[in-house]
């Protein structure tokens, strides 16, 4: 035998690994759940910003669907505690915000509570949807008035802490009065029968406010305290006559000119009724 036959044999292994330099794909799902979790957040940010406070609940409620056993939406359960982001502006419920379903501003945010009646807030919510669903038919809002659209260039609604406001008012071309008088137009006396008709889907007191436009100093005998006064008893007695009891109303005022809307405190747009549909607990 010769010695190249007795020589080992030598068996050389190359190990190849495919993208050895990049070290394997896991970085890129990590990189993708990143990128993922950083838009969802930026999404939540801008719904935050671009949404109403009934729009955000709406989309609480949406992701956690529950039996309602309260009237304000929880917006959110476990750590939570059944607050919602804006229970600042809706209902104390663990000694912070406000204490009154419509706080005035001397009463926001003072931390204080208050025992509330079994059933009485749920009253109160009630009472807050059938006031949007009147607002909504005399503001033509969903499309559908109560009023013509001749009419309903004169009325102006907002619901405040005291109820809901019925504004009617003149313009320039169409008065609500016949000159300096309490005598109502025909456009008045339309105005006045279907407000009228839609207070009478509750029970609630009624306040009537007259307000009229100043007029110059030069005057001897300023009307604008028996004018407001007037116009204000005068539409009572129309919305009376349309069908409202008249143990239902509470107040009737004249204002004269001391609060203008208007800039020009003389321009006829503060010729002005208000109606306003008052709340029970006031």
């Amino acid at each position: 035998m010769t010695a190249q036959s007795n020589a080992p044999v030598i068996i050389k292994r190359k190990k190849v690994v495919a993208a050895g330099g990049h070290h394997g794909g896991a970085w890129k799902v990590a990189y993708a759940d990143f990128v993922t979790a950083m838009m969802a957040f930026f999404m939540l940010m801008w719904l935050l910003n671009a949404t109403t406070e009934k729009q955000r609940k709406g989309l609480a409620d949406f992701f956690n669907p529950t039996i309602p056993i309260n009237r304000i939406s929880g917006g959110g359960e476990g750590t939570f505690g059944g607050d919602d982001i804006m229970s600042e502006s809706t209902m104390a419920r663990n000694g912070t915000g406000a204490t009154q379903e419509f706080p005035t501003d001397s009463r926001q945010a003072r931390g204080e509570t208050e025992n509330v009646e079994p059933g009485q807030g749920l009253e109160q919510e009630q009472e807050q949807k059938i006031f949007e669903r009147i607002e909504e038919a005399l503001s033509a809002r969903t499309g559908e008035s109560m009023v013509s659209d001749e009419a309903a260039r004169h009325i102006v609604t907002r619901l405040t802490d005291e109820g809901l406001v019925v504004e009617i008012f003149d313009l320039p071309e169409v008065p609500l009065f016949q000159g300096d008088t309490a005598q109502p137009t025909q456009i008045m006396r339309e105005i006045s029968r279907v407000v009228g008709a839609a207070f009478g889907i509750v029970v609630n007191p009624v306040a009537v406010n007259g307000y009229t436009r100043s007029h110059p100093v030069v005057l001897a005998n300023n009307p604008v305290w028996d004018l407001s006064s007037d116009r204000a008893d005068r539409v009572r007695r129309l919305i009376e006559d349309g069908g409202l009891a008249a143990a239902r109303i509470q107040r009737v005022s004249g204002f004269a000119d001391r609060k203008p809307v208007a800039e020009n405190p003389m321009a006829v747009r503060n010729n002005r009724i208000e109606l306003i549909l008052l709340r029970e607990n006031i």
